[in-house]
């Protein structure tokens, strides 16, 4: 028996669930989140608390168990509480900004980038150099997370770029600090 997926799921007071032809619909005071289950897996819900049970012992089964039950716990926290990915601008010059429904972009290009905010996501710009990413969909957070940071990663020479918060980023010497023979 999986670990994971045998621990229940316990829904907080104003989380709403509901199981309708293979769907699971979780809703919350941030949103409403949907999974489709797989055919192995069934869900056995109660006032306060969810029970993922697999149908059979079959291999898909046993695989499929413990994901649910993983998945499900996001879409719960994700209508509860939320998720968060924080960015950091790192650079002389380098900026960002909310114009509209974009996030604009000022990273060293010749251009400024612009990056549609998806619908879901709320950004929050502070201080022209920090992005706070925050949504009900773990996946989607994590998705724009990664495609803002994508558009310039850190460097590893001066560090220069979009990071994670919480990243960091290994420096390298620059050619000065090899300490090789000097040219004749």
């Amino acid at each position: 028996m999986s670990r994971i997926g045998k621990q229940p799921i316990v829904l907080p007071a104003k989380v709403k669930v509901q199981v309708n032809q293979g769907d699971v619909w979780v809703e919350g005071p941030l949103g409403k989140l949907s999974l489709h289950l797989p055919t192995e897996v069934q869900l056995d819900i109660s006032e306060k608390e969810i029970l993922v049970k697999r149908a059979n012992d079959g291999r898909v089964a046993r695989a499929n168990h413990g994901l649910t039950r993983a998945i499900i716990q996001g879409l719960v926290k994700g209508v509860s509480e939320g998720f968060k990915k924080e960015l950091d601008i790192s650079g002389v010059g380098y900026r960002a900004e909310i114009k509209g429904s974009d996030l604009s972009l000022t990273l060293g290009f010749s251009h400024i980038v612009n990056y549609p905010i998806p619908q879901g996501i709320k950004i929050i710009v502070e201080k022209q150099t920090h992005i706070t990413i925050t949504g009900a969909d773990k996946r989607l957070v994590g998705q724009v997370a990664s495609e803002v940071r994508g558009v310039k990663p850190p460097e590893p020479y001066k560090g220069k770029g979009v990071r994670y918060s919480d990243e960091t980023v290994r420096r390298k010497a620059g050619k000065s600090a090899a300490g090789g023979s000097k040219g004749k």
